[in-house]
């Protein structure tokens, strides 16, 4: 039997960091993020498919490289899980229970992190997720096709080809989150609300003000860590200042992707002109409306 599986990975557009269980647990936390049509796909193979005597065959690859900020690392472990289930999904719910159990595995083995990745991932399309000691709540925020489209045509998204180190910036903040700098906590609840205020936005089709909510995101992270920016990024936004409405750092920071909302259609072209030249790699996006899929060839 051969069981075939494809798990999305996502951008975040805000509430990044509030999702994971040091911060949720006490105040609570939301993320605003979309899954998109770049994925890790993997098959498992037994009986007589399998390459090996005894056993199963696992394979793995990706759309993307690891390191690039869009949580491929708990879509692969959503993949994982979706591949041993060895069958369709058919709630959200079903997903959210998925999403979790790959955060286990993830804590299990070290890693610090969150939940937002593996919640796009199982569950795709466009969400807030709440966090919280009771558990997950999705609420997908409401667009037309048409709106789905039109921001689409505003979104940018560039591979700096930098990877960065997601858990060691993970360690510094929440280090000193623990010893209650004040900063810190603050920057999270900025984080955290603005979550919903960047679904109000979308809603509306105001991407003036979720551009401005993307950014709040870039200067909130940049305050709890200063390893979550450097002079390359710096100097891709001041590169593409003149076009945008607004723009973050994918991920934890430091490199990866970057995602930017452009102001119009021609501001996008000399957007991406810009960071072409720049030698930065322009990866096309389009949303994932249907998350982790699995079927079964016998």
């Amino acid at each position: 039997m051969k069981t075939i599986a494809e798990a999305p990975v996502r951008i975040d557009f805000a509430g990044a960091w509030t999702d994971v269980p040091n911060f949720y647990e006490t105040f609570g936390g939301a993320t605003l993020n979309a899954a998109i049509r770049k994925y890790v796909h993997g098959e498992l193979l037994s009986g007589e498919h399998r390459t090996t005597k005894d056993g199963m065959t696992v394979h793995y690859e990706a759309d993307l490289p690891w390191g690039a900020g869009l949580g491929s690392s708990a879509s692969m472990n959503v993949l994982w899980l979706g591949l041993v289930k060895g069958r369709p999904l058919s709630t959200v719910q079903e997903r959210l229970v998925l999403a979790e159990d790959a955060f286990k595995i993830e804590k299990v083995l070290g890693i610090i992190g969150g939940k937002q990745d593996q919640c796009a991932s199982a569950v795709g399309g466009i969400n807030v997720f709440e966090f919280s000691k009771e558990g997950i709540r999705a609420l997908p925020v409401g667009l037309s096709a048409a709106r789905v489209r039109e921001l689409e045509s505003h979104l940018v998204l560039c591979y700096t080809r930098v990877a960065r180190l997601s858990s060691r910036i993970h360690e510094n903040v929440w280090g000193n989150f623990a010893k209650g700098h004040r900063d810190i906590i603050d920057a999270l609840i900025r984080m955290r609300d603005s979550a919903y205020e960047g679904k109000e936005a979308l809603e509306k089709g105001d991407f003036a003000k979720f551009g401005k909510t993307l950014s709040m995101q870039f200067e909130c992270t940049k305050i709890m860590d200063s390893s979550t920016s450097n002079q390359m990024l710096e100097d891709l936004f001041a590169l593409v200042k003149d076009d945008i409405l607004g723009g973050k750092p994918c991920g934890a920071g430091g490199g990866g992707c970057v995602v930017f909302c452009c102001d119009g259609e021609q501001a996008k072209k000399r957007a991406m002109e810009k960071i072409s030249k720049a030698g930065f790699t322009l990866i096309d996006l389009e949303f994932d409306f249907q998350g982790l899929r699995v079927s079964i060839e016998s």
